[in-house]
């Protein structure tokens, strides 16, 4: 695959992700919900952290959550370089198709969330019960401290767990309950194709 193919693939991984964020933070409230089916929904939820929700300070007590958030988007953002260096030498390389449309994946999914995280909190208002303005004349919150806008939500299945189920059993359970976005579902669909279509992947064309 060239280079122009895996920008195009980036490209329009960032527009359907970017316009997909700007129309949720445009037109919902934050936990407003639309249900399209019983299995799907589409839920306004932002996310400061890590996947679900997980924060940095909550493995690292010490430090306080705004400068774990500094810290998580300052790693974000380095991992998306050496990503990007990954690409470069798979297609200089000439590495299988599979491989470099994999790496474009996680590489335009990770960049979504960073652009997120770095610019959200100045370029919109807060959502808590209201629609978020886009350009305030103050934002929800400084440079770097973006929340990430999360919309997808595929409750596939409810119900109380057999007992027998170990800790968890005899609990109400939905599954899947993480909401998540576009961004999320180009890094997944990275990393699964690594995972489950590794040989191919890792084959010189």
């Amino acid at each position: 695959m060239s280079l122009k193919k895996a920008t195009i693939i980036i490209i329009l991984i960032l527009l359907v992700d970017q316009i997909s964020k700007f129309y949720i933070k445009t037109h919902f409230a934050l936990n407003d919900k639309v249900e399209i089916f019983s299995w799907f929904q589409i839920v306004f939820v932002e996310n400061e952290g890590m996947a679900w929700g997980t924060k940095l300070s909550d493995f690292i007590s010490f430090i306080s959550d705004r400068t774990a958030k500094v810290c998580l988007t300052i790693f974000r953002i380095l991992a998306v370089i050496g990503i990007t260096f990954w690409l470069k030498n798979a297609i200089s390389s000439k590495s299988s198709r599979t491989l470099i449309f994999a790496i474009a994946l996680i590489f335009a999914g990770a960049l979504g969330n960073i652009i997120d995280s770095v610019c959200y909190g100045i370029i919109f208002d807060s959502s808590a019960g209201q629609v978020a303005i886009f350009l305030p004349e103050q934002g929800y919150d400084t440079f770097f401290h973006g929340k990430v806008v999360d919309m997808l939500h595929f409750p596939l299945w409810s119900g109380v767990l057999p007992n027998w189920i170990p800790v968890y059993g005899g609990t109400y359970f939905t599954f899947f309950e993480p909401v998540f976005n576009i961004a999320d579902m180009a890094i997944s669909t990275g990393i699964g194709i690594l995972i489950f279509f590794n040989k191919r992947a890792f084959q010189t064309s």
